[in-house]
């Protein structure tokens, strides 16, 4: 199989702090997250053949990003409001392909750093949240 698509992938926010994880309603894209790692130089006057050289440096966890089909009466998206102003760390979960065999779910504490609405005379509303991982999410493989 060549690929497969994402329809049906889930965002999730624990809504007590006790796991009780609640599906933001109508999302219409997810991107992330997007590790990182630093590369650290190394590079000396003896480096083999004038080459840099490199070590492994410290990973960065990435953002998640979230857009919605925005509805101001939907709780899960005033949910967000208040997820933003939280100065806690909350837990999150993507869940890709939800009930599938090869189900992946990628957990993660993190904060709302940003949230944006669009309000365009010929479109629907829209609001753009954006989620920083603090340390490393886990990720659980159902088919594993």
């Amino acid at each position: 199989m060549a690929g497969r698509d994402a329809w049906g992938t889930q965002f999730k926010r624990d809504s007590t702090g006790a796991g009780a994880f609640v599906t933001i309603a109508s999302i219409a894209d997810i991107s992330g997250p997007e590790r990182s790692r630093e590369e650290i130089e190394v590079t000396a006057h003896d480096s083999p053949d004038q080459y840099k050289e490199y070590v492994k440096g410290l990973k960065d966890g990435g953002e998640v990003t979230i857009t919605l089909n925005y509805d101001p009466a939907q709780s899960t998206h005033r949910d967000l409001d208040g997820d933003f102003e939280e100065n806690a760390l909350l837990d999150y979960q993507v869940v890709v392909l939800p009930g599938d065999a090869d189900e992946l779910t990628i957990e993660f504490s993190g904060l709302c750093t940003s949230l944006s609405e669009s309000y365009p005379v010929d479109d629907k509303m829209e609001m753009e949240a954006t989620f920083r991982i603090s340390g490393k999410a886990t990720r659980t493989y159902a088919g594993a």
